[in-house]
């Protein structure tokens, strides 16, 4: 989805838009807390892993795959991309897309540790900026038993999030603990480091 109007954002005395390479609401929604005007597009990117990749470095990989896909249709653009990529036991987890997935999931993470990796990506082509970083964030799940999990994902069904858990939400409930430096990385997208990059690429922040 684009929107209509073109978003603005004044950087090294140009006019530049400034697009999120995503349709995710959550990215979406993290990304209006900074009250700037932005574009959203699909970037049309294969996310499947490389042999040998690990979650890590697949996150900074497709990050910046999605940033250069849309920077290439608009190179005057300061263009974000971003990717998690949950790991338990040095093995990706993907969105788990339904019910008994979502259970699944729920059971290999009760009572563990687990990162969540989100990289971030900044690139616009006409300035020549391109940096792309990444926000690891260790959680650590609750010791669950089914009911509790049942109950939960008949009540939020977070089938589209990686992890099968929103943290923003009823999600919390599962956790014993979040260690990070940037909280809004495990919701989809670290605000802290984007603002920090987006300051770099020139754009204006309040």
């Amino acid at each position: 989805m684009q929107d209509s109007h073109p978003a603005t954002q004044r950087a090294a005395g140009l006019e530049r838009t400034l697009i999120l390479g995503s349709t995710s609401r959550y990215r979406r929604e993290l990304l209006s807390r900074l009250q700037l005007p932005f574009d959203t597009i699909s970037p049309e990117v294969d996310e499947t892993p490389v042999a040998g990749e690990t979650p890590l470095a697949l996150s900074l990989r497709l990050a910046r795959a999605k940033a250069e896909a849309v920077a290439a249709l608009h190179p005057q653009a300061i263009v974000i991309g971003s990717d998690q990529v949950p790991e338990l036991d040095g093995q990706p987890l993907s969105k788990p897309g339904n019910h008994e997935r979502a259970t699944e999931q729920l059971r290999l993470m009760r009572g563990r540790h687990m990162n969540f990796h989100t990289a971030v990506s900044v690139v616009c082509r006409a300035s020549g900026f391109a940096q792309t970083d990444v926000v690891t964030v260790q959680v650590r799940f609750r010791d669950l038993g089914d009911a509790e999990i049942e109950r939960y994902l008949r009540a939020e069904q977070p089938y589209d999030c990686a992890g099968s858990a929103k943290s923003e939400g009823l999600g919390i409930a599962l956790l014993d603990a979040i260690i990070s430096d940037d909280p809004t990385a495990l919701i989809g997208l670290p605000l802290i480091r984007t603002c920090q990059l987006l300051r770099a690429a020139g754009a204006v922040l309040p």
